[in-house]
C-alpha cells in the first residue's frame, strides 16, 4: 500500500511538474504571439513567418496575417517568401566550400581569378567584395533594383567596368552589389553549371529545402506556388502597393532566392552542425578595414562577414543574414539559439524586433 501510494505521489509529481511545464511553454509561446502581433501592426506588416531554433530543434513555427492582400490569403507555414539579400548568406557558405575543397582563397586577389577585370580592380581581395569593403563602383542606379543601364545586364556590366573607384580598397564599408557580380563570376569559373546549380546541389538539396530550391533565385518573376507577395506601404496615402522586380543572372549572388521559415530554420541547424561548412569561423568573422576597424551598417548590425552580419556587443552578440528590410535570420552561438522572422513588408525591419522574440528563449537575456 505504501509503495502504490510512493508510486502514485510521484507519478501525481510528475503530472503536475509536466503541466506547469507545458503551462509555462504554453504562457512564453502566447506572449511570443503577442509581441508578433504587436509588431505587425506597429510596423503596417500585412504577413509574417516565424521559427525559432532551440539547441538545434525547431521549437516553434507559426504564421501570422497575410501573404496576399489582394485576395485575403493568408500566411501558411509552407507561404514561400522572398528573401532578397539573405541570398548573399548561401553565396558566402558557397566560397566557403571552395575555399574548404581547396579551390581559392578569401584572401586570393580577384585579378588572380579573372585577369580580364580592369587592372584597377586586380588587388581587390575576395573577402573585400563579400564584405562590401571593396571600394568598387556601384552597378545599381540608387533606385531600388535598376542597373545603372536599366533593363540591359550585359550594357550595365560593360559600364561599371569603366567608372572610377569609389574610395581605396578596404577603406571604409559601403553597401554594393558590383562585388557580389564578380563573386558569381569566380564560381562559375570553378563549379560545374554555375553557381545557381552549386548552391541547390551543395546546400539546398543536402538540407532538404525542397520549396526553397523549387522556387529558384529570380526573385517576382516566375509564378511560384504559395509565395507572398511582397508590398511597401505608402505612409502618406496610408496603402500598400506591389512590388515586383527581376533579378538578372549576374545579380542572383547578391539577391533573389525564396524561402520559408521553417526551410531557413533547417538551414541554420545544419550550419550549426558544421554539415555545410567545418569552418564558421571563417564564415561569421567581420572582415577588418586597413584601419583595424571594423564596419557595418549601423550601430546593431555593426560588422560584416562572409555574406553574413554581425551583432558585435557585450552580451549576446550574434550573426544574422536580412534582405529588402523585409526578411532576417539571426543565430546567438552563445545561447545557440536561432530565430527566423519573414515578413513581405519592405521596409518591416524585423531585425530590429527579433531580440525581442530571443528574449523568450534565452534566460537572462539582456542587452
Amino acid at each position: 500500500m505504501k509503495t502504490r501510494f510512493g508510486l502514485l505521489q510521484k507519478l501525481t509529481l510528475s503530472f503536475f511538474t509536466a503541466t506547469c511545464l507545458f503551462t509555462t511553454w504554453l504562457a512564453s509561446a502566447d506572449e511570443v504571439d503577442l509581441l508578433i502581433k504587436k509588431s505587425m501592426a506597429k510596423g503596417n506588416i500585412p504577413g509574417l513567418q516565424l521559427a525559432v531554433v532551440q539547441n538545434n530543434k525547431i521549437v516553434k513555427a507559426q504564421s501570422y496575417g497575410f501573404a496576399n492582400l489582394q485576395d485575403d490569403i493568408k500566411v501558411k507555414n509552407d507561404t514561400v517568401f522572398s528573401i532578397n539579400s539573405m541570398t548573399k548568406a548561401f553565396t558566402g557558405v558557397a566560397l566557403v566550400q571552395l575555399v574548404e575543397k581547396g579551390v581559392l582563397t578569401l584572401d586570393d586577389e580577384i585579378g588572380q581569378h579573372l585577369p580580364e577585370l580592369p587592372k584597377s580592380w586586380h588587388k581587390i581581395k575576395i573577402k573585400h567584395l563579400m564584405a562590401h569593403t571593396s571600394g568598387l563602383p556601384k552597378i545599381l542606379s540608387g533606385h531600388y533594383i535598376d542597373l545603372i543601364v536599366r533593363g540591359n545586364p550585359k550594357a550595365a556590366w560593360e559600364k561599371v567596368q569603366t567608372l572610377p573607384m569609389v574610395s581605396a580598397v578596404n577603406s571604409r564599408f559601403d553597401y554594393n552589389q558590383t562585388g557580389y557580380v564578380i563573386v558569381g563570376k569566380i564560381i562559375d569559373k570553378y563549379v560545374d553549371g554555375n553557381f545557381v546549380n552549386f548552391i541547390t546541389q551543395h546546400q539546398l538539396n543536402p538540407v532538404g529545402m525542397s520549396l526553397t530550391a523549387a522556387a529558384g533565385f529570380e526573385y517576382m518573376t516566375p509564378v511560384i506556388k504559395n509565395q507572398a507577395r511582397q508590398y511597401l506601404f505608402e505612409e502618406s496615402e496610408k496603402r500598400f502597393i506591389n512590388i515586383y522586380g527581376n533579378f538578372s543572372y549576374m545579380m542572383r549572388t547578391a539577391a533573389g532566392m525564396n524561402s520559408t521559415a521553417t526551410e531557413l530554420a533547417q538551414y541554420l541547424i545544419a550550419l550549426q552542425s558544421k554539415k555545410l561548412v567545418k569552418n564558421l569561423g571563417m564564415l561569421w568573422t567581420p572582415v577588418q578595414l586597413e584601419s583595424g576597424e571594423i564596419q557595418g551598417f549601423n550601430r546593431l548590425e555593426n560588422g560584416y562577414a562572409i555574406g553574413w552580419q554581425v551583432l558585435d556587443r557585450e552580451r549576446h552578440s550574434a550573426v544574422s543574414a536580412s534582405g529588402g528590410n523585409a526578411v532576417t535570420m539571426i543565430h546567438y552561438p552563445q545561447s545557440n539559439v536561432s530565430i527566423v522572422v519573414l515578413t513581405n513588408l519592405v521596409g518591416a525591419l524585423p531585425i530590429q524586433f527579433v531580440d525581442d522574440i530571443a528574449a523568450h528563449y534565452i534566460e537572462g537575456f539582456k542587452l
